[in-house]
């Protein structure tokens, strides 16, 4: 099965073993970050540093000046952790290894965006900013996320992209020094606390037949028994089903105005995937998407493992169906069952393999990796 692994360009510039042993894993594919937003990552083998520390959301090439001239909404360019055209230079030396370049384009993750722009944020029922979660459903969001997306994923030698955040961004986000663990939050109270008020959702619940601040009322009551330690409440079905509607509708408008921005953008053979999940209320890196929707609309996708089943039936037969396993120890994965793990997701429909992340991941876990690779063949 052909597997791939996600890298960051300060994984490969400045370490010229880096693409060698990456190609020495066994993978046929690289998917290098070319838009991403902030984080402290480990460089365990680079030969000049061991911590980088990306401090805000940016593009890890020089963004082009004529599409974003007189734009109050544009790319961060990267500091010193990724200066010039890191991207280019890491895709070079990978392409030289004999790897595909995939480039990896986070959009609706933006924590400086949101400090500069207040107004971009979403919303939740009780009037608190997501300066993380950029709102998808605001035009002037919209058009920034849909040129970043072309600008960001047609970069020089990339033979596809991988779109994260391609959706409804919302509570769920390692933020600085992240406290929200105090009260547990299940999938049900993670969605109502999601859930955007901002003035361009207001109204598109009222196109819903909703009142906003009533709607606002019933999630704020809906939330109050997970508060006491309890499960939350449900919204009314009628409410339910007029809010998942409007949110569809939206993030489908979205998926569809980016990968055809990226498209038009693109030379032919030009691959599209969206990081997505088969629950359409779901939020995050992994958007929630209607599997027939996404796979009619994109050339495939990347879900966890255990996400595959849902999307098989709808896929084409040239579909993508990529199997996202973990393969860092100290961050939740499995190294060493990597062969179990990648033979069951092919059972489930995975078509490929995503492994995150060969940057990040110790010398024995890379060890593993290599050798469940070769069993898989």
């Amino acid at each position: 099965m052909r597997a791939g692994t996600f890298v960051y360009p300060w994984d490969v510039v400045g370490d010229p073993a880096a693409p060698g042993r990456l190609a020495d894993l066994g993978v046929a594919q690289a998917t290098l970050a070319s838009a991403y937003h902030s984080t402290r990552a480990l460089t365990p083998r680079h030969p000049a540093h061991r911590i980088v520390t990306a401090e805000h959301a940016a593009v890890l090439y020089p963004p082009d000046p004529a599409r974003w001239s007189g734009r109050d909404l544009r790319p961060y360019p990267a500091g010193e952790w990724a200066p010039g055209d890191a991207y280019g230079q890491a895709a070079e030396a990978l392409a030289g290894a004999g790897l595909e370049v995939l480039s990896w384009v986070v959009l609706a993750h933006n924590s400086r965006l949101g400090a500069e722009h207040p107004e971009t944020s979403v919303v939740n029922a009780y009037g608190d900013r997501y300066p993380w979660a950029p709102c998808i459903a605001r035009p002037d969001v919209r058009a920034f996320l849909v040129d970043l997306a072309a600008e960001a994923a047609v970069r020089p030698g990339a033979a596809g992209t991988e779109l994260e955040s391609c959706g409804w961004y919302g509570l769920a986000h390692l933020h600085a020094h992240d406290k929200t663990a105090g009260v547990p939050l299940g999938d049900a109270e993670q969605y109502l606390m999601s859930l955007c008020f901002c003035p361009s959702c207001r109204q598109g619940y009222g196109e819903e037949g909703l009142d906003p601040d009533e709607l606002a009322a019933a999630v704020r009551g809906a939330l109050e028994p997970a508060w006491a330690g309890g499960p939350a409440g449900g919204l009314g079905a009628v409410e339910a089903d007029a809010v998942l509607s409007w949110r569809t509708r939206t993030a489908r408008a979205f998926q569809e105005a980016a990968v055809g921005a990226v498209r038009a953008a693109a030379p032919p053979g030009f691959r599209v995937l969206l990081h997505a999940d088969p629950l359409p209320h779901r939020c995050g890196a992994n958007v929630g998407t209607d599997p027939a929707h996404v796979l009619g609309l994109a050339d495939g996708v990347v879900t966890p493992a255990a996400s595959v089943a849902p999307f098989a039936p709808h896929a084409g037969p040239a579909s993508v169906i990529a199997a996202n396993l973990q393969v860092v120890t100290g961050m939740g994965g499995s190294p060493r069952t990597l062969a179990d793990d990648a033979k069951r997701a092919a059972a489930a429909g995975a078509t490929e393999l995503r492994l995150y992340h060969a940057g990040l991941a110790s010398t024995p876990d890379l060890t593993a990796v290599r050798d469940a690779l070769r069993t898989l063949g």
